[in-house]
């Protein structure tokens, strides 16, 4: 019998620990983007000044930090993407052949490794063990968060049905991003109080939260596979996966790739570097306003994410919602880059489309590929976008600056910064229009209606036909 997990309240209780598995993590990736200037400040400070990082024009006061440079500050952004494009392959792989329960565990207990790691660096101030511990944390710690997002879209793609799949993609988007917003609000007050070490830990005490909502998911998704009769089908499908797959995957996946990629190319990097943006450019914003206006980038996102779930999966047309975010992207940088309107009109334009592409691209991957490979998708397209991000971030170090960690980088560097953002949302129109060509010619399943055919019937979706994959999917996946 199937019991409890046939009601939708069970798959809520699932997705309820799915998305508190990143909250932490989340929370953790984008500390360093709001702490910038005390990873680049001075090592000490004359006459006895400490930091002024609260008070209005502080970029032009002395701030006591670590002593990174802005090369060294994008590396701790540029490595995180780098193992991510490496380890998330093998992850996804591993995931389809292992398993569910055991991505989430090793993967979360990565996420707190890695964040211990990066937090204990920060002890070293001012010796040549600092960079390297700090690097190595988030080493590690991309290994683990990049490889647990994958995982959680793989539970989220088998326990939810097509109509609720962006549903359920948004809101764990949403609680992500609810760790990203926390972060940009109150990391730097915990920091002006307490100072950048016990900032870090307890960063890393939210990982822990992460690791025990791992624990609760796995339990939870293991009684409900035995409960549907499951177990034993799933296993069977995980032994006919083979790395052979891939390039079984079709042209709409390796479009979508490209797609997200560009499109995550213009808002990670720049969210990265964002509050030291607001200040250099703007006059009167000090560095905790600077947080909050560069959070708005998730603030919005997080109110928006799960409203445009409902609708993509209320109305279709994922396809035409990824041209429109793009397109919609490119006067956000061009504001950025060529006026002086006020910056929290940006950072909210981008939160918009961003949760916008969000919920129409990553639901669309189940659509395309079938659920047997789903996870080895899942990885290479974020190993694909992690390259990109990664490339981006050393671009970006390499435009503002690589010398020295001055207080003030030069307007006419952030304007080139927000030219190759601008080229990159280019690059995802251009990509995301020729998606939407090759889709129609292969059917239109990216862009169905509610009203139209259902896209499930028309291809094998490991989302749509959950929690059951059917033979036709199960035979595509696997090399005969």
């Amino acid at each position: 019998m199937a019991g409890g997990a046939e009601r939708g309240s069970y798959r809520f209780l699932v997705l309820l620990f799915n998305c508190l598995l990143t909250f932490g993590s989340y929370f953790c990736f984008d500390i360093p983007s709001v702490l910038q200037q005390q990873l680049q400040g001075n090592l000490t400070c004359p006459n006895g000044t400490h930091r002024n990082s609260t008070e209005q024009n502080s970029t032009q006061d002395c701030v006591e930090g670590l002593g990174m440079t802005p090369a060294q500050y994008n590396l701790l952004y540029a490595i995180y993407a780098w193992i991510n494009a490496i380890v998330v392959i093998l992850a996804g792989f591993l995931i389809d052949k292992l398993g569910n329960r055991f991505g989430v565990f090793v993967f979360s207990l990565l996420t707190v490794l890695g964040s211990s790691v990066f937090a204990l660096g920060s002890h070293f101030k001012g010796s040549p063990y600092l960079l390297p511990l700090m690097l190595t944390g988030r080493l590690l710690f991309g290994s683990g968060n990049g490889s647990l997002t994958i995982v959680q879209n793989r539970i989220t793609a088998f326990w939810f049905k097509g109509k609720e799949l962006a549903l359920a993609f948004g809101l764990t988007l949403s609680f992500s991003r609810l760790g990203s917003v926390l972060n940009f609000f109150f990391t730097q007050q915990f920091e002006a109080k307490f100072g950048i070490q016990w900032t870090l830990w307890g960063g890393t005490l939210l990982c822990v939260l992460g690791f025990v909502s791992a624990l609760a998911v796995s339990v939870l998704d293991k009684v409900g596979m035995k409960q549907l009769g499951l177990d034993g089908v799933i296993q069977q499908e995980s032994k006919q996966v083979r790395i052979q797959d891939i390039r079984r995957l079709p042209l709409r996946y390796w479009l979508l790739v490209f797609t997200i990629m560009f499109f995550y190319n213009g808002v990670f990097p720049f969210v990265a570097d964002a509050s030291k943006f607001i200040q250099d450019k703007y006059s009167g914003y000090s560095q905790q306003a600077a947080a909050y206006i560069a959070g708005a980038v998730y603030d919005s996102s997080l109110v928006l994410s799960a409203a445009a779930g409902i609708l993509i999966d209320y109305v279709g047309l994922r396809g035409i919602f990824a041209v429109g975010c793009a397109a919609l992207t490119l006067p956000v940088f061009a504001l950025l880059a060529f006026t002086f309107v006020p910056p929290l009109v940006s950072t909210v334009w981008l939160g918009f489309t961003y949760s916008f592409a969000a919920a129409s691209m990553w639901p669309s991957i189940p659509l395309v590929v079938p659920r047997a490979t789903l996870g080895t998708a899942m990885g290479l397209v974020t190993s694909v976008q992690m390259v990109g991000v990664g490339l981006s971030n050393l671009i970006v170090g390499h435009i503002l600056g690589t010398t020295s960690s001055e207080l003030k980088i030069p307007l006419w560097r952030w304007q080139q910064m927000m030219i190759f953002m601008l080229a990159n949302t280019i690059a995802c129109v251009i990509a995301s229009v020729t998606l939407n060509i090759v889709d129609e010619k292969q059917g239109g399943t990216l862009n169905r209606t509610r009203k139209g055919v259902p896209a499930e019937q028309e291809v094998s979706s490991p989302a749509d036909a959950a929690p059951l994959l059917d033979d036709g999917a199960g035979n595509e996946g696997s090399a005969s």
